[in-house]
């Protein structure tokens, strides 16, 4: 691979951030994800839930 310095108007014309939207979206989908399984668990008559570890949960 060969190696080739950049002017200081080709530096300038550079522009990043794709991986900190990339993180940001990614992070707003988990938290989204979460809220939604913790919601039908909690809003659901009767259910179980087994985590590893062996915890065990479970209500009526």
């Amino acid at each position: 691979m060969k190696y080739e310095l950049l002017t200081d108007s080709e530096m300038e014309q550079e522009v990043s951030g794709e991986a900190l939207t990339l993180t940001a979206v990614m992070a707003v989908l988990a938290t989204a994800i979460i809220a939604v399984i913790v919601y039908k668990m909690f809003l659901s008559d009767k259910g179980n839930a087994t985590v590893p570890g062996g915890w065990k949960f479970s209500w009526n």
